[in-house]
């Protein structure tokens, strides 16, 4: 009875997103919008509870707790399995949405009732599209008439914590932006495009992009310690899902930056927000319209991507035609020079998007080659070194240089001056990183000079602020730099990894740098879902005391899978992963496989770092807070 009541909870709430799409949007009346907005949180909350109860009760008689759970799982990954499938995933992604919606209608008091209700209109319109999606293509409620005993479990690849985390922040992120769109449409409506909407927007936009940061650094860890390949980022069409819709944003939050400081870029602010929504809602076609093939995707029927496929060009096409009428009525800016910051803004911009733009033809180009029967074609690692990180190297030197410009025009004889040591220096650490480097030498140069750049301009930053206090905002500025450097550093101590895979038994040794590691003995153990077989080694750091690393073999009954359980040893400035292959039966010893990575744990620190900044300049006053 539980599951029914949930299930009659989205549909009324899907009524309720019409409503706020009448009432907002066609009539421009507040109260009903609002009012309609906060309930359909409520009811959407119901019916995410009513769906998690059932994985929790192990209730079997409904279809997506069959296929997706087992009674035998943890607590943890039966809440999880609510969302490790596609009807799951998309309620949680609709859920996120309404409660986006929500905060709109409480914290807009700000906002001039009329516009309030504009953006109240467009996002329920946006709503109404989800509901329709989930009731007609995706119900998570669907019973069965002849239950099992038993489910047949989640996929032992997504039984993992990182899995409560990383599809949840990830959402907040992509669905974020719906507040952009939401933003952007109103203010084309209503012809209001001008500093005191963008200090209303730049919040929201600032608190997608922190989550959005969040969840690809925690899908990228997940990968590095789950997958046991020893990456961190693949380039995986699904990885690209997420990104482009990141860089985009990133260039958002800096455009509406200069609007509300020089009432400038207010075209391109908007198309950004349009463009921004639309790539996340790019990425939910991909992932949910069974295109693509991804331990991420879970959907494989075309009847769903063919409607997220209408959805997307109802919104996006709608907005971008709405865009091109409306746009050309907005007032320009003032006039700045090429050499000031909206100069070096606008760069960071058109390289943000040409980045996007890269990714998104090598994630398009095989799927399209396909589509018309033609030979299938994989683009991999090396056209992205050839094509994105081109694209970098000029973007990072200007994110550095950036801040130190004047608004409206610069003098750049003294800024030469005052910046040429440290641009010698990061042209000396980029010449003995490749020198030095057992990777890639171009990139490891390029690289640990675009890190060093960037770090010492954030940390002059820093004596600059001895004649003056730093306010909140300029210390998230600080801090998402220097996070975006730090990130750098640890990509190039990739290239200094080490590797090895080898045949191992009991008592054997192996050096690998700073490393002696020592294959010591095995443990079994029996848990409620699966059985595991572990290897304990010993290691000795550059012969200086012991410590232990586990790796494991799972096998699993529900579904029948086995996944392996990474060892890692991290010292701060280097990892050492472990990964155990097959057991071979005559010799009965482990394939393993051995990786040391000096400073790759400076990749996700320094997302961190950034997801921090962009905290900090979301508190940085109270007039940016006026949401």
């Amino acid at each position: 009875m539980f599951i029914e009541i949930g299930h009659y909870a989205l549909i009324l709430a899907a009524v309720l997103s019409l409503a706020q799409l009448v009432y907002g949007l066609g009539r421009g009346e507040l109260a009903i919008s609002r009012f309609a907005a906060v309930v359909q949180l409520a009811l959407v909350a119901l019916s995410f509870v009513a769906l998690t109860r059932a994985f929790v009760l192990s209730d079997f008689s409904v279809l997506l707790v069959a296929d997706h759970s087992a009674a035998a799982a943890p607590l943890l990954y039966k809440v999880t399995a609510v969302w490790g499938n596609h009807e799951g995933s998309m309620l949680l992604w609709l859920l996120i949405l309404v409660l986006y919606g929500a905060a709109i209608a409480l914290f807009g008091r700000n906002l001039p009732p009329r516009f309030w209700a504009r953006v109240l209109g467009v996002h329920g319109l946006v709503s109404a599209g989800f509901y329709g999606f989930i009731l007609l293509t995706s119900n998570p409620f669907i019973r069965l008439d002849n239950p099992p005993l038993a489910g047949m479990g989640l996929n032992p690849i997504l039984q993992d914590p990182g899995l409560a985390f990383h599809p949840p922040l990830l959402y907040l992120g992509y669905v974020g932006f719906s507040v952009s769109f939401a933003f952007a449409v109103a203010a084309l409506i209503e012809n209001q495009v001008a500093p005191i909407w963008a200090r209303w927007l730049r919040p929201w936009a600032l608190a997608s992009w922190l989550f959005l940061t969040l969840g690809i650094a925690l899908g990228s860890y997940w990968a590095y310690y789950t997958l046991g390949w020893g990456g961190w980022w693949f380039w995986d069409p699904v990885e690209n899902a997420a990104f482009m819709p990141w860089l985009v944003g990133t260039a958002l939050i800096h455009s509406l930056r200069v609007v509300m400081i020089r009432d400038a870029l207010k075209r391109w602010t908007i198309l950004l927000a349009i463009v921004t929504f639309g790539l996340s809602l790019l990425g939910t076609f991909l992932v949910r319209s069974g295109v693509l093939t991804s331990v991420h995707a879970f959907a494989v029927d075309p009847e769903r991507g063919f409607y997220i496929l209408i959805l997307l060009g109802g919104l996006i096409g709608g907005a971008l035609l709405l865009y091109a009428i409306r746009a050309p009525k907005l007032k320009l800016g003032p006039i700045f020079a090429p050499i000031s910051r909206e100069g070096a803004m606008v760069l960071n911009n058109l390289l943000l998007a040409s980045a996007a733009a890269t990714i998104l033809v090598a994630t398009l180009y095989p799927l399209i080659l396909d589509a018309l029967g033609s030979k299938p074609v994989s683009i991999g690692g090396p056209y992205f070194v050839r094509t994105f990180v081109p694209l970098m190297v000029p973007l990072v030197v200007a994110v550095g240089i950036g801040p130190m410009l004047a608004w409206r025009q610069s003098e750049i004889l003294g800024l030469i001056q005052r910046l040429k040591w440290i641009f010698v220096a990061a042209v000396a650490a980029g010449f003995l990183a490749g020198l030095t480097t057992r990777g890639t030498p171009i990139l490891a140069g390029v690289g640990a000079a675009l890190a060093l750049w960037l770090g010492l301009i954030t940390l002059l930053s820093l004596l600059d602020w001895r004649r003056q206090k730093p306010t909140l905002a300029e210390w998230g500025r600080i801090l998402a730099h220097f996070g975006l450097a730090v990130t750098i550093l640890g990509m190039v101590g990739t290239s200094y990894r080490v590797e090895q895979s080898l045949l191992m038994q009991i008592g054997d040794s192996t050096q690998l740098g700073p490393y002696r590691i020592t294959m010591a003995r095995e443990v079994d153990q029996q848990q409620a879902n699966y059985s595991q077989r572990s290897v304990i080694f010993d290691l000795s750091f550059m012969g200086i005391g012991t410590s232990t690393v586990t790796s494991s073999q799972r096998k699993f009954a529900t579904p029948a899978m086995v996944t392996t359980v990474v060892g890692l040893h991290s010292l701060g400035w280097g990892d050492l992963y472990l990964a155990l292959g097959d057991k071979t039966g005559e010799t009965s010893s482990w394939v393993v496989r051995l990786y040391w990575t000096p400073l790759i744990a400076l990749i996700w620190l320094g997302a961190l770092l950034m997801a921090i900044g962009g905290g900090l300049a979301i508190a940085s006053n109270r007039r940016e807070m006026r949401i």
